[in-house]
């Protein structure tokens, strides 16, 4: 694999952020391992300081892999994933996009494209370092997509990868969190960040990527226990629950 050029931390005034035009309408305030980060309702994390947008789990193609196995679905995923990512980068103007792996549904997805797609993410690399990071999906680069390629990238105090490990400032996706919470007498599933002030994982992004509850053991084997935080995306605004207070599953699962 080609590895990751480093990103290095750009010089800025004590305070300085990096889109200082940015407020938090749709958005919360999550520090982790020190690095104030911002989680945003649509489902990606922003740091100011560094002006990195990180989004996980695009599974770019996931329609025509199904389709390909004789499974139909709409083939309009890819445009609609892109469509969503393009008003993010829109909202903070990033200087680098971190995609966390599983960015696309399998190693040909690439190659399956449309021409419109390629055209519109080659728009959103326009201006910006771009770094794909290998999922189990999409271990390998991939050429015509544009960007650079590796299987982790460390800046400053937090290092971004596909699948967590429980490290100390690690930003990973790879679990699809989502949080079954008991809203006025009716049970409700969504996508939320899972993090505990050390570490943090990304819900999925992606329009057909499915969900795994929080109160599943794989979440205790990166946190150790389930005390910590859902924040739980809604449609204007973030929802913050330990993940204790979640139900589990029973019925819970979710695939949005």
């Amino acid at each position: 694999m080609r590895e990751t050029p480093p990103l290095e931390a750009q010089p800025r005034l004590h305070g300085e952020a990096a889109n200082p035009a940015i407020e938090l309408q749709g958005a919360t305030e999550i520090t982790v391992a020190g690095a104030a980060v911002v989680a945003d309702c649509d489902g990606a994390l922003y740091w100011p300081d560094e002006g990195i947008l990180a989004i996980a789990d695009l599974h770019l193609e996931k329609g025509s892999s199904f389709a390909a196995r004789g499974v139909l679905l709409p083939p309009y995923d890819t445009a609609a994933t892109l469509a969503r990512l393009a008003r993010l980068v829109a909202r903070y103007a990033p200087r680098a996009v971190v995609a966390l792996g599983d960015s696309f549904h399998d190693g040909n997805g690439p190659s399956r494209i449309a021409a419109t797609d390629r055209a519109a993410l080659a728009a959103l690399q326009r201006g910006r370092d771009w770094i794909w990071i290998a999922g189990n999906h999409d271990p390998d680069p991939s050429d015509g997509i544009g960007g650079s390629f590796g299987g982790a990238l460390a800046v400053g105090a937090l290092i971004f990868r596909h699948e967590p490990i429980g490290d100390e400032g690690e930003i990973a996706g790879h679990l699809h969190p989502v949080a079954c919470v008991n809203g006025r007498g009716r049970i409700v599933t969504r996508r939320c960040f899972a993090s505990d002030g050390t570490r943090l994982v990304l819900p999925a992004f992606g329009v057909f990527a499915g969900g795994l509850n929080v109160r599943h053991r794989a979440f205790a084997d990166v946190f150790g226990t389930f005390a910590f935080t859902a924040y739980i995306l809604g449609n204007a605004r973030i929802y913050a629950l330990t993940a204790n207070q979640c139900l589990a599953d029973r019925g819970c699962f979710s695939s949005t």
